[in-house]
């Protein structure tokens, strides 16, 4: 104790126990202990204070105390009680407190806060979006359908195959919305179709509006997707199709072996 009341620091975090005696001679100090947290918790702390953790207390220096915290509470929510080190200097770690009423609707919240951090997280690694709402998907599709017409014979079929499967998404937010799945997947292709008419280079941003069920344009919408996803989605799929049919080769070739 006395070799970390020489330092005299405002709080001491530990991942071991603390004793009495000791407990007792840091209150003396003013110095406030923290006893039994997890690793994880402890490496988040000397991340967002800006300290460096130390395994002996005989090689304690002045540079690995943690100068970076501004404000410490310790705050009641419920019946239980936290700490919370606020005004950080350039934090590299924070914690997000989630509350739910149940453990079902607290696990459901914290899925719904990864998938959206994972999404801002593959924006930031690779910058680009794509139109929401089918769009993308109706765009690739019309473009295999016009791809496998200038592809003679039975070639044509993978290119069919992949725009026919590629308008799944659109057919399900069509249906999701209750709104005909028919008439809203040919008016979608309708439109794709003039537009890629009118200027086969140029994007066609409409899709469907998942509430309404209406064709809009998701420009104008706001609803965007990470290139990234949408393109390893394309190929998990495609990649998936394949093994598939490798596998009935498979399973057909050894039934007329046997036979």
């Amino acid at each position: 104790c006395m070799e970390i009341i020489a330092h005299a620091p405002d709080m001491v975090v530990t991942e071991k126990g603390v004793s009495d005696l000791a407990q007792h001679y840091l209150a003396k100090a003013n110095i406030t202990a923290f006893r039994r947290l997890r690793k994880t918790d402890n490496n988040r702390m000397a991340r967002a204070t800006g300290a460096t953790i130390v395994s002996r207390t005989d090689e304690i220096q002045e540079s690995d105390l943690g100068t970076n915290c501004g404000l410490f509470e310790m705050r009641k929510i419920g019946d239980e009680w936290f700490a919370f080190f606020e005004e950080c200097k350039d934090p590299k770690a924070c914690t997000i407190m989630l509350r739910g009423g149940s453990k079902d609707v607290l696990n459901e919240i914290e899925r719904n806060l990864m998938d959206a951090m994972q999404v801002v997280r593959n924006v930031v690694h690779d910058p680009k979006l794509l139109p929401g709402g089918g769009a993308t998907e109706m765009a690739v599709a019309m473009g295999l359908r016009r791809a496998g017409m200038q592809v003679q014979g039975i070639q044509q079929g993978p290119y069919q195959a992949v725009g026919e499967a590629m308008e799944i998404i659109p057919r399900t937010l069509a249906s999701n919305c209750g709104v005909s799945v028919i008439r809203s997947v040919t008016a979608l292709r309708a439109k794709h179709g003039a537009a890629l008419e009118e200027n086969p280079d140029g994007p066609c941003h409409f899709g469907l509006n998942g509430v309404t069920g209406e064709l809009v344009s998701m420009e104008e919408l706001g609803i965007w997707e990470p290139f990234s996803v949408k393109v390893q989605t394309i190929k998990t799929a495609i990649e998936s199709a394949c093994m598939i049919l490798r596998i009935d080769d498979i399973v057909s070739g050894s039934k007329k072996k046997g036979a």
